[in-house]
């Protein structure tokens, strides 16, 4: 009798582990080839992972829940359909023992991988974090400087650097710099509902202030008059979806006109590193995309200034179709340089985003509508009905002053409103 060992996938160059959410099946269910396995979850996404053979359910080593690192048996399946016999049951890393846990690698300490908090921390912190006697408290209280809000290990060393130095007192007064993790007193009547945030909106939300504490937001705002490509899209789309089997939206065009204007403003498509600017070769653009579930997630388009507007057109299809059935790899949201967020898609005017850091820049687009507006002919001025749109700029103070997020805005609009109405594809 023959059995499949199920591993826990890498789904990322950065991924070293990942939660198990939920298991779709129990010890004993048959199961088809890509049927729904079980769900997990990494800093980046959550992901449903497939059933890689046909067969019975023998085992589930893990619990919904458990952090297991890549690699790790998961389940064991007998692919003939038969029971087979009991495999060794591998001990659930929240369950070895330290002197287990450091032969092979210190993934598991006394501090909880995801606090009440909802933070993630890495086996080295964690490590760290034991060694030096940090309580959850103050381990929730450290302001992450890594991806989403991640605490590197140079955060936590700086942490306990402060405190050998009697910065801290009782309460370390990291918690006046990380002021939004604060106990604030919100009066609850009888017929209010208290709703817990689920694992996506705690790491949207922790994202969201980690944003607002690191980089001081400018927004700019400006009118472009986008007829031609109103027309032409109108013109054109129907053609457009026959033949390439995706839809042409207004987003895939705004991305086109973004990548051509980054590459001529290399410094907003940067990030900031202490005082160090980094100026990224690659135009990895970020879209948002609004889930099902409530939640906002934003996958990105690799190298987007290399793919023509099918490519664009027909990546951006893939990836809000992976984002809306919880089929994005972790490698879909990492990367990104810039961001694209459509305010338009609710038939609003404009908005002022936060930036998804560590970009330093992103760009909101709002409703386009129809409005009287006043046109130069060689006859005189006319009013004339034209398709306008609002361009907001939200960008880093830090190293974009108003004149280059002012100059850069208005490069957008000139592409979009000199858009080519007799342009071929």
């Amino acid at each position: 009798m023959s059995q499949f060992e199920v591993v826990m996938p890498k789904l990322g160059e950065s991924i070293t582990e990942a939660t198990i959410t939920k298991w779709f099946k129990e010890e004993g269910d048959a199961i088809e080839e890509d049927d729904a396995l079980l769900e997990i979850a990494t800093d980046k996404v959550d992901s449903e992972i497939p059933s890689p053979v046909a067969g019975r359910i023998t085992k589930i080593l893990y619990n919904e829940g458990d952090i297991v690192p890549v690699g790790k048996v998961i389940a064991i399946i007998s692919i003939d359909g038969e029971a087979t016999e009991e495999a060794p049951q591998e001990t659930p890393l929240a369950e070895t023992k330290p002197s287990e846990v450091e032969v092979e690698k210190p993934t598991s300490i006394d501090v909880p991988i995801e606090s009440k908090s909802g933070r993630f921390y890495s086996p080295l912190v964690k490590t760290i974090a034991k060694q030096e006697n940090i309580t959850v408290k103050e381990l929730d209280a450290i302001p992450g400087t890594g991806q989403n809000g991640r605490v590197r290990k140079e955060d936590i060393l700086q942490f306990i650097e402060n405190r050998k130095k009697g910065v801290m007192k009782g309460e370390p007064a990291i918690t006046v710099i990380d002021s939004p993790k604060a106990k604030v007193s919100v009066l609850i009547g009888a017929d209010d509902t208290i709703v817990e945030m689920d694992r996506m909106r705690r790491l949207i939300a922790d994202h969201m202030v980690m944003s607002v504490h690191t980089s001081p937001h400018v927004t700019n705002f400006l009118e472009a008059d986008v007829t031609n490509l109103v027309l032409w899209r109108n013109k054109i789309k129907d053609e457009f979806q026959k033949r390439e089997n995706i839809p042409l939206t207004y987003t895939s065009l705004f991305l086109e006109v973004i990548a051509k204007a980054l590459k001529e403003y290399p410094l907003i498509n940067a990030s900031v590193d202490g005082y160090n600017i980094i100026l990224h070769k690659k135009v990895n653009l970020g879209v948002a995309v609004a889930l099902p579930t409530g939640n906002l997630i934003v996958p990105v388009i690799k190298n987007a200034d290399h793919l023509n507007l099918q490519g664009l057109a027909g990546e951006l299809f893939r990836l809000v179709e992976a984002a809306r059935s919880s089929k994005l790899n972790p490698d879909d949201v990492q990367g990104g340089t810039f961001t694209l967020t459509n305010f338009g898609t609710f038939r609003n005017a404009f908005g002022t985003p936060i930036i998804n850091q560590p970009q330093v820049a992103i760009l909101a687009t709002g409703n386009i509508e129809k409005k009287p507006a006043v046109i130069e002919t060689t006859t005189g001025d006319v009013i004339a009905i034209r398709h306008k749109m609002f361009l907001g700029l939200t960008y880093d103070h830090r190293i974009v002053d108003g004149a280059l997020g002012g100059t850069f805005l208005r490069k957008v609009a000139d592409y979009l409103e000199q858009f080519d109405i007799n342009r071929i594809i």
